[in-house]
């Protein structure tokens, strides 16, 4: 499932390739997916001109200058294409065709990802807002009993970690994924809220350095645990694995279990 790197840098390559840019015609090849019918989602964007393409959470924003919102929730396998003409790719959802001849696809080889029209903001905070500080992360930790992985990867509290950058961001922290949120001290508190913005930071920064035209969906190149193939962290410990809700989770020795 794509994560707020992969998604940040979806959405800084393709606002300036459709900023501005009027809808001229929509193609939909799987109405369920979405909340409104096709009609009524043609008669109120085609035409209007697209002010600006943003991620927010995990969720993909397209906003007219009208201030009707298009959001795409790519969900496990979904991403979003730009092309010209005709659509290369497979497995198109929804297709959105430009008044100069070029036009985005939403695919999904499983057919999951949906366009919403207008969708409700959503409860939880952008993990890059200025606003996920320790004191955040102090109230809404204080008082639960959950492990911190799960706390992590709560769209209700935090929006944009998913499974793999929660176990990215508890190792750079120091933190076990298996440790009771309100058993960690506060002093790792703060050291978690840093880990948070370093880690989702760095990485969405050298996946646009390495890969700037990035039109492939996820890239797995700079996780530092949770990938297969690694079997040591930079560090030298061994990588672990076990499931947290049926999540496969990374982690090693190095990181403290507070229980």
């Amino acid at each position: 499932m794509p994560e707020l790197p992969d998604l940040e840098v979806l959405s800084l390559n393709l606002n300036p390739k459709i900023k501005g840019k009027t809808i001229k015609g929509i193609k939909v090849y799987r109405p369920k997916n979405l909340n409104v019918s096709t009609e009524k989602l043609k008669n109120r964007i085609e035409n209007q001109s697209i002010r600006e393409f943003r991620r927010d959470g995990k969720q993909l924003l397209m906003e007219f200058e009208s201030g009707e919102i298009l959001g795409f929730q790519l969900r496990l396998n979904g991403w979003i294409q730009f092309f010209k003409e005709s659509n290369p790719h497979k497995y198109a959802v929804m297709e959105l065709y430009f008044q100069d001849g070029t036009a985005i696809v939403l695919t999904d080889p499983r057919g999951l990802a949906k366009a919403l029209l207008n969708p409700v903001k959503p409860k939880g905070i952008d993990a890059m807002s200025s606003a996920l500080t320790p004191e955040f992360l102090k109230e809404k930790m204080a008082g639960k009993s959950i492990l911190i992985k799960k706390f992590l990867i709560d769209q209700d509290i935090i929006q944009g970690i998913g499974n793999r950058y929660s176990d990215e961001i508890l190792w750079k922290a120091g933190i076990s994924p298996f440790s009771i949120c309100n058993k960690i001290p506060q002093e790792k508190i703060h050291v978690l809220s840093d880990a948070i913005k370093i880690v989702l930071g760095q990485t969405t920064k050298q996946i646009l350095d390495l890969h700037p035209d990035n039109a492939s969906g996820e890239i797995l190149d700079f996780l530092l645990i949770h990938h297969p193939k690694k079997k040591k962290s930079p560090t030298g410990a061994s990588i672990q694995t076990k499931l947290i809700d049926s999540r496969k989770t990374y982690f090693t020795s190095e990181q403290e279990l507070y229980v």
